[in-house]
Parts: C-alpha cells; structure tokens; sequence
C-alpha cells in the first residue's frame, strides 16, 4: 500500500515549542489507557500491529502520535483566529467537517473569530479569490445535511508566498486544509513559508477523498458513502443486464489511481461480474482477454455486470503516453468507460452475437450526496482532532485514521506516497472470489 518504508524522523510532528496554557475542556487527567481523557505526553499508536513467524516487522517498533485534547495549549482561546479552507473536488461529508472544526473551536475551546475561505487556495490570493466569510453557528448549523461545500472549492496551486502574505495580513493563527493528496502538497509548502515568519500559524490538514487514496488513512471520510450510492447504482445495471438477452451493464465509478470504490462496491453489491481497477491490468483482446472472458460469460448465462475504476486500463489507449495533468497536478485519465463500451459492442458486432449494453456514470451524483451514518461519525472525529492538534500548537500535520484510532501524521510523510490497493491483499482476493473473475485477463 505504501511503496517508501518509514524512517523514524518521518514520525515526529512539528510544534511550535512548549505548551503553557491550561484547556478549557474539562476532562479527566491524562491518562496512556483512558480514552475519555485528556492525551498523555508520549502516547503512540504502533504503526505495524502484525506479528510473524520471526516476530514484529518493524524492529525497533514505529509509532504515530496519538491524536486528541492535551492538558495545555500553545494557543490561547482569546486570542485566536482561525481558517478553515476546503480544496479539490467534491466529497460527501465535507460540511460535516467544516461544522465540526467550528463547533469545536467555539463551543469547546471559547474560539469566537473563524473564517470560512471561499473556492479553495483561490481564496488565499486577494488577487484572483474572494475575501473570506466569517463562520457563525447560524451559519453552519445545517449545512451538514447537504453535500458539496459551502465554502466552495476549487483545484490548483497559488503562489504560496502569496497566500503565506495574505494569512498573515488576516492575523489568522491555525488553518485548516481539507482536501486529498494535492492539497496536502499545498499545506506543506504553506507551512514551510509560515514557519519563516515570526507569527505562529498551524496548518492541520484533514484527508478528503471518495477515493481512500490517501497514504496513513485506513479509511477518509465520504469512502462509504460512495459505496453506498454505487452499490444502488450497480444493482440498477444488473437489473438492466438481466432484462435483456446477452444484457451487459457496465458501470464506471472513481477511483484515479486506485480501486479502492470499484472493489468496495463490487463485494458490497455481490452482483458483478467483472471488477477493472488501475492495480490489475488486463488486455481486451486475445486469448483469457476480457472480451474473449466476457463473451464466454454471455454464452452461458446470457448477462453480466462489468464494473470499471476511471484510472483501469489507461495502457489501451493509442496515445496513453501523452502525459496530461489537471490544475491540481493530477494525471488525466482518458474515459475508460466510453472506450469499454464502444470496444464491447464492436467485439460482438463482429462476432454476430447480439447484446443489449447500458452504460452508467454515476460519478458526480456519487460525490455530491450528503454522508451517510459511518461517514458522519468519522468527519466528526477527524474535525474535532484537528482542533485539538492546532490548539496544542502542532503544525504540517495530518490526522489520520489508523488500527482504528485518530493519529498525528507529518504532511511530509504523506506526500512522498502514495496509497493503492494491494493486488494480493484481502480485497482484491475478496473480489476475484466474489466475481470468479480470472485473476488475470490476457495472454
């Protein structure tokens, strides 16, 4: 999952020194085994849990920092102000977070002065953004039964000397960056500029993707919910596929470089046939190819659902090595899904087998629904840690999500990799079991 092994200074969370001021929470002692109390200096959550023949694979052992409320603060309630900015595209979920990190820093900490910045880093750039709207509980006290963001949001880079200049000129004391991988990028070069200046500023990222790509997060908020409407999504193209004789419904969901979505939901679903993901390249045509597997599948059951990841099979396309790349610094992927339909119908065409093919993207309506119960309970947890993370004074940091519980995962960290589905790991396993799919389509 994680290409690049750890080394133990990647672990260490950046602060801005010692801690001297008492919370307001009132909560129990600090205590390494209390999970109602206030976090214990040194508290770590190990970063390997497996144990082998030969014992524990990381010797010595790796540990995060635990995330949560510490007894005493680097920034006093009184005196700060906050941000909240939200990039990238959208995720259900994202306004729960945004009103939990209010909620948090006004109700629990006495924080009375929060901006809401509008569409993205844009709004870190007086030049091209527009100015910031200060958070009320007014403002905030619906919005999370809405999906999208109410800040809005956009993709791309600013100038980080820029947005550093503008923070500063806002006298703005901890930012909170919600977004995926390119956002992060960006929180860590902010926090580098920050920490040349003489004013303090936390940046505290908290990961959004539907994707589950996010390396030291087991599992980011709005996953489940996109499982959730991909799974109606995928029962609707069985229904379609069983309606017609030689029926194919071919579904492709997001998942960029990783099939954490398409896999999900195909074991979820427990109705497809055929789960294409970026980690498991196939071949169309050929002996064992996916067309040849396909028309094997209709001759003898007469229907199939094909579920496909955007990022799967990029290699088919003539001109796949003409590098594209999104504002955010993302590679473009051509349309797989159009490409598989056209190629599907051609193939049967040819071979004078009729076959009825819908096709469905449901993409964009899977990302703009509200959240769902699971994701719900983890924007609530991931906002109100990074609260406690910034108030404690800690900086270019992440909260994760790891063995079950919130850590502190240094931005650098995170950055330098990347996150896919592990080909010979449980769900992948899960689904060629599930799908009886070969595990390898092509010669």
């Amino acid at each position: 999952m994680h290409d690049i092994p750890l080394l133990p200074d990647e672990l260490v969370v950046t602060d801005f020194g010692p801690r001297r001021i008492p919370s307001p929470l009132e909560l129990p002692p600090a205590s390494v085994e209390a999970t109602g109390s206030f976090v214990a200096p040194g508290t770590g959550i190990r970063v390997s849990v497996e144990v082998g023949p030969e014992g524990p694979g990381d010797e010595p052992p790796l540990f995060f920092e635990k995330a949560g409320p510490r007894e005493l603060l680097f920034f006093g309630a009184k005196e700060v102000r906050a941000a909240i900015v939200t990039c990238g595209g959208l995720c259900p979920g994202t306004n729960n977070v945004i009103r939990s990190v209010f909620y948090e820093l006004y109700h629990r900490y006495g924080v009375k002065d929060v901006l809401g910045i509008r569409y993205g880093f844009q709004g870190l750039n007086p030049a091209v953004g527009e100015p910031p709207v200060p958070l009320t509980s007014d403002f905030v006290r619906r919005i999370h039964r809405f999906g999208g963001t109410v800040l809005g949001s956009s993709r791309g880079a600013q100038d980080t000397e820029v947005m550093a200049d503008y923070l500063e000129q806002l006298e703005v004391d901890m930012l909170f960056c919600i977004g995926g991988d390119g956002t992060q990028r960006g929180a860590h070069a902010l926090a580098e500029a920050l920490a040349k200046r003489s004013r303090p500023c936390a940046v505290v990222g908290i990961p959004k993707t539907i994707d589950n790509d996010i390396p030291f997060v087991w599992r980011s908020f709005g996953f489940f919910t996109a499982l959730d409407q991909a799974r109606e999504v995928i029962q609707g193209a069985h229904v379609e596929a069983n309606g017609a004789r030689n029926g194919v419904g071919l579904v492709k969901v997001m998942g960029r470089d990783a099939g954490f979505i398409a896999a999900g939901a195909t074991l979820a679903s427990q109705e497809v046939n055929y789960c294409l993901v970026p980690e498991v390249p196939f071949e169309l045509k050929g002996p064992g190819g996916f067309l040849e597997v396909l028309e094997k599948r209709l001759v003898s059951r007469q229907h199939a659902v094909v579920v496909v990841a955007e990022g799967a099979g990029q290699h088919l396309f003539e001109d796949e090595s003409v590098d594209r790349h999104d504002a955010s610094g993302n590679r473009q992927h051509r349309n797989i899904g159009l490409f598989l339909r056209q190629r599907i119908r051609e193939h049967f065409a040819e071979r004078g087998i009729p076959m009825v093919l819908k096709y469905f993207d449901p993409s964009y309506t899977i990302r703009s629904v509200p959240a769902n119960t699971d994701d719900a309970l983890l924007c609530d947890g991931l906002a109100r840690n990074a609260v406690h993370a910034a108030m404690a004074g800690k900086t270019d940091v992440l909260i994760g999500f790891w063995h079950g519980v919130f850590v502190h995962v240094p931005i650098p960290a995170v950055v330098r990799r990347e996150k896919t589905m592990e080909p010979d790991g449980g769900l992948w396993m899960g689904v060629l079991e599930n799908t009886g799919q070969p595990a390898r389509m092509g010669p």
